[in-house]
């Protein structure tokens, strides 16, 4: 192996484009080289092209220019020979759910051929690395989200491969998983010199790594070493304290209306975080300075990217293959940041307790689920007022799905009280369903249908027809930027503008209470930014927001959270409030000081420490 395990030179892809005679350019002149060894991330907005390049590295695709080495070999000439030495994780990895972890393992070992002498040691060393050895037996349909991640890096480690490529493979993972995937993709980069490229949407995760390339529409805009990304913020990142009962997420609003001083704003432990346009002065006169972090640096890169003229000729705009509408290439600037701006200016109060009426439209009392023997949900009581963001925060496997198909009518309570916009939801869902609208995980959506059709059908299962129909057409087509899209079917979107054709479908009808099934999973923080842009409007105006995550960044934005493990809440209250209980039950650091992701950890260990002493 050279000292590089993978170079591009000039490397480029095109694919075809649904109704346009013009190739989208998915990789554009791409030069970069992955230091053997070490661990390197790929990160950038929706269609930039970390798929594709991974999926070129794995021998998968064949370039339309340039040059690709992989471990020393043309992979275009001899891609078996690079997949031989090489393993592979994509974003939707397949296990076989009606088979145990032991025989998910078999199976992905056959298909690569690990002769049988050598199987028993190396599932030791999987077992020992992702702790799966107590769940060998266990089919892998009734593993947690994040241990299903982790079996699936299991099977595709099930030989030892000199290259590991994994892609988002924390996507839908919450923060003690995640970590959890981080230390074996470490343990395997110190005891076995796997060389590893990982696409991901969290950058905390690439600020670990050796070096990181940013990517945008197939371009490389920067790469280096993350203190190098960093740097480039150096002396415009600076921390404000919200007013008076003023909530961070409104503060947040003001800040990134702000564009001629603000390149970008996020609330964070009961503050905001925002960077400052070189030149423009202080946004604020109490900020104070801290130091910048990776993220500070990619949003930079993107703000910097997109004010500049178009390096690509308007006809190759990048994407994944069958991701981009021909009519309207994916920006790195999405256009709804600034749309819901004068809706949050003459909506928003001046105060975040304001905002809330006092009588709840949701009221959950001693709440219980069971599936037969396991008890998913257990006494669980909490109320959620009108206008108020509330998050249901939780490990894989902690019951706040469970819960959440509850509250939204999708499933029955086993015992408990439970009414949503003042419908008991033991005797009458489908009436409550009327008043609430719902944007799933996966994005319900229909993907041979186009947008427009989409839109329709979601209008005819919430009974609008005729001149109210119409109206509302146009006003998603125009609130959510659909309208160049409206012909093209929703499979062929990519994930930024699927996300807002089902917030469209959703807010059809005008719910009073809105349920988002962690909505911005895989997505770049400028997007994550863009969307929590438009809850604020929406809560502003009155709209009760219901949200699961697993970025905790984004627990900042609620009015208050819960949070639950093992079908119990272990905290519920304000951002600070829990903070202040993370610091109470033993976290480490501040309770002030603290980050939503450090509270969230120090909550669930402390309770799974508590639990293990009293058993």
């Amino acid at each position: 192996m050279t000292a590089a395990a993978i170079v591009a030179q000039g490397l480029g892809k095109d694919f075809s484009a649904p109704g346009s005679k013009q190739p989208l350019a998915a990789l554009a002149a791409l030069s970069v080289e992955v230091p053997a060894g070490s661990i390197t991330a790929l990160v950038g907005p929706d269609g930039a092209g970390k798929t594709t390049f991974i999926r070129l590295v794995a021998g998968l695709l064949r370039p339309a220019r340039g040059q690709l080495q992989v471990l020393g070999l043309d992979v275009a000439r001899v891609p078996q020979a690079v997949q031989d030495r090489i393993s592979y994780m994509p974003q939707r990895f397949g296990l076989y759910e009606d088979l145990s972890v032991q025989e998910n393992l078999d199976l992905y070992a056959d298909l690569h051929g690990v002769p049988r002498q050598q199987r028993q040691a190396r599932y030791a060393r999987l077992m020992e690395m992702t702790d799966l050895g107590s769940f060998r037996a266990r089919l892998a349909g009734k593993l947690s989200g994040g241990m299903k991640q982790k079996l699936g890096l299991a099977c595709t480690l099930v030989r030892s491969p000199e290259l590991l490529l994994l892609d988002e493979p924390t996507v839908g993972v919450d923060p003690l998983s995640r970590r959890e995937l981080w230390q074996i993709v470490e343990q395997l980069r110190d005891s076995e010199r796997v060389t590893v490229l990982v696409a991901t949407a969290y950058l905390d995760e690439a600020e670990r790594c050796a070096r990181v390339f940013l990517l945008r529409e197939g371009r490389l805009l920067a790469g280096g070493p993350p203190a190098e990304l960093r740097e480039r913020a150096a002396g415009l990142v600076q921390v404000a304290e919200p007013a008076a009962g003023e909530a961070p997420r409104t503060l947040q609003a003001r800040l990134l209306d702000d564009r001629a001083r603000v390149v970008d704003a996020v609330p964070e432990a009961g503050a905001v975080r925002f960077i400052r346009r070189a030149g423009a002065g202080a946004a604020l006169p109490r900020a104070h300075s801290v130091a910048p972090r990776l993220e500070d640096g990619f949003m930079l890169l993107l703000d910097a990217d997109a004010a500049a003229p178009a390096s690509l000729p308007a006809s190759s705009p990048a994407s994944t293959p069958a991701s981009t509408p021909a009519s309207k290439p994916t920006s790195a600037m999405p256009t709804e940041a600034a749309a819901p701006a004068a809706a949050v200016a003459a909506a928003a109060p001046p105060s975040a307790a304001t905002a809330h009426d006092t009588e709840p439209v949701i009221r959950v009392q001693h709440l219980t689920r069971r599936f037969g023997d396991f008890v998913a949900v257990a006494d669980t009581s909490f109320e959620v007022r009108r206008g108020e963001v509330f998050g249901l925060l939780g490990p894989n496997g902690a019951g706040k799905t469970t819960t959440f198909r509850m509250l939204c009518g999708l499933l029955p309570p086993s015992g408990g009280r439970l009414s949503v916009a003042g419908v008991d939801m033991r005797h009458a869902r489908a009436a409550a369903r009327r008043h609430i609208g719902y944007v799933s995980q996966k994005f319900a959506l229909y993907g041979n249908l186009s947008v427009e059709h989409n839109l329709r059908f979601f209008a005819g299962a919430y009974g609008l027809t005729g001149a109210a129909l119409q109206k509302q057409l146009q006003r998603a087509y125009a609130e959510f930027d659909l309208q160049d899209v409206k012909g093209t079917p929703s499979g062929q979107l990519p994930g930024g503008f699927r996300q807002r054709l089902a917030m469209a479908a959703a807010l059809l009808h005008e719910p009073a209470i809105l349920f988002l099934d962690e909505p911005t999973s895989g997505a770049d923080p400028h997007a994550r930014r863009a969307f929590w842009r438009r809850i604020t409007a929406l809560a502003a105006a009155g709209t009760t927001i219901v949200v699961t995550t697993h970025f905790m960044e984004e627990a900042e934005y609620c009015d208050r959270i819960v949070i639950q493990d093992a079908g119990r809440v272990l905290a519920l209250g304000t951002p600070a409030e829990v903070r202040a209980q993370a610091g109470d039950r033993g976290g480490t650091g501040s309770a002030m000081a603290m980050n939503m992701e450090q509270a969230f950890i120090g909550v669930v260990e402390a309770a799974r420490r508590e639990l293990k002493e009293a058993a």
